[in-house]
């Protein structure tokens, strides 16, 4: 993916997630509007690392780094979840095949271990 290509796929995302839940404008304002875009960059950014190094567990260990960062900032899990969805989504249309389908991979996988009881990570 190129810059622009990001750039687009973190829009969307973000505002997809804005426009299902309202309440985050009240919230967090254009600041988390903003933070949303940015973390969807370091979204994108990292499937292209696990991808590079051909790891989904770097891409796990980065999810649940993430959850611990903002569950801090009081951004819920459930929010995290819909937003690796939506890129579920996204991302094929501008990726080819392979790394699309690995780039899925990682993202069904995460979902699936954030929504796991966190005793049961392991």
């Amino acid at each position: 993916m190129n810059q622009e290509q990001k750039q687009q796929i973190a829009t969307d995302t973000a505002d997809g997630i804005y426009e299902a839940y309202p309440n985050l404008w009240e919230r967090f304002g254009d600041k988390g509007y903003e933070h949303t875009v940015k973390d969807n960059h370091h979204h994108l950014d990292y499937l292209e690392t696990a991808w590079e190094l051909q790891s989904e567990q770097s891409f796990l260990d980065y999810a649940i780094w993430l959850e611990t960062v903002l569950v801090s900032r009081n951004v819920e899990t459930a929010l995290i979840i819909d937003n690796f969805k939506r890129l579920i989504e996204i991302v094929p249309r501008y990726t080819e095949t392979m790394q699309g389908g690995f780039m899925l991979g990682c993202l069904d996988r995460a979902v699936r271990l954030l929504e796991l009881p966190q005793h049961k990570r392991s």
